[in-house]
């Protein structure tokens, strides 16, 4: 099978598309054709080492995949041969084939396309389990997305006004922002032409906001921090700037404030009825029509590391594809 190999920690450049053997089924495990792959910041991180996970070398990249089983262990219960599925990895999913346990996949609506489907899961998985499960968003709240035209940021934007949430979207660019209004913004900041904190200020009157969904860090989160509301909560979802900030206590301490870290696939392993529930909710969403991915691109296999370079640059909004 082809598959996307990292060699050593560089850049997207260095990468190299080899025909490797397909990985070994293991006990209660499948085996999925990949027929797309989604593209996240943390592949751009893994491949600089620059993320909390390290793989051996040579690794592929790839949190995300949507595809078919096409082998399924012995021992594999409640799967079929031949189904739709999605699934979700710590690496490994830039390639023709992967191999995950059975408990962790994902079934695919009749009505999700191989694209929708690898780029759903991550995204929308972690925003709505950011957002209602650690969170506690209310309907009425104040809601404030960073890097709102992101791959998570997107659908957090969605989501929360789904949920009844004033939501405020802030972006880099006014494309970007426009792309969030149409997801169902009700305030925007540019952030690169205006003072955060100063219209944080001016959009809620000085009461701060209820609830920050960050997967940015670094100087937005110093910012945003300091204009949380009574009993307010920072979700922190990612540190797509490359810095991981500290947080005075004493803002917390005086606000009665919750900073809340949000890692999805971490309920994978300690606590999956989180995420199966989460993900009935938002496939029925998505059969009713209430939820749309927003496709930025989609690439060949071959053409990984032009989209890699696409969210290092900061060009993406919405997801970042490879199609097998």
């Amino acid at each position: 099978m082809k598959a996307v190999l990292c060699h050593q920690f560089g850049t997207p450049g260095d990468l190299a598309i080899a025909d490797v053997p397909s990985p070994p089924l293991g006990a209660g495990q499948v085996r999925i054709a990949v027929r797309a792959c989604g593209v996240n910041f943390p592949d751009v991180l893994m491949i600089q080492g620059l993320y909390q996970l390290k793989p051996p070398f040579p690794f592929s990249p790839g949190l995300e995949v949507a595809g078919d089983i096409i082998e399924i262990a012995g021992d594999a219960q409640g799967v079929q041969l031949g189904a739709r599925v999605m699934a979700t990895m710590m690496y490994g999913g830039f390639a023709e084939e992967v191999v995950v346990p059975a408990a962790g996949i994902l079934p695919m609506p009749p009505e999700m396309s191989y694209e929708h489907g690898a780029g759903f899961s991550l995204a929308y998985g972690t925003s709505h389990v950011a957002l209602t499960h650690r969170g506690q968003l209310q309907s009425g709240e104040t809601l404030l997305v960073l890097g709102a035209a992101g791959g998570v940021g997107l659908t957090a934007v969605e989501l929360g006004k789904r949920l009844g949430a004033q939501v405020i979207a802030a972006a880099s660019t006014r494309e970007k922002l426009e792309l969030a209004r149409a997801y169902g913004a009700d305030e925007l900041i540019n952030y690169k032409s205006e003072n955060l904190r100063d219209r944080l200020n001016e959009l809620t009157d000085g009461r701060g906001v209820d609830v920050i969904y960050d997967p940015v860090g670094g100087d937005l989160f110093d910012q945003a921090v300091r204009r949380l509301a009574w009993e307010g909560r920072y979700l922190v979802i990612g540190f797509a700037s490359g810095r991981i900030p500290s947080l005075p206590a004493n803002i917390a301490l005086l606000k009665n404030a919750s900073i809340v870290g949000t890692f999805w696939g971490a309920y994978l392993r300690n606590d999956p009825g989180v995420i199966h529930d989460s993900f009935a909710i938002l496939t029925d969403c998505y059969t009713a029509g209430l939820l749309k991915p927003h496709i930025h691109q989609v690439f060949a296999l071959d053409e990984a590391p032009s989209a890699l370079r696409q969210l290092m640059d900061r060009r993406a909004m919405g997801k970042v594809l490879l199609k097998t």
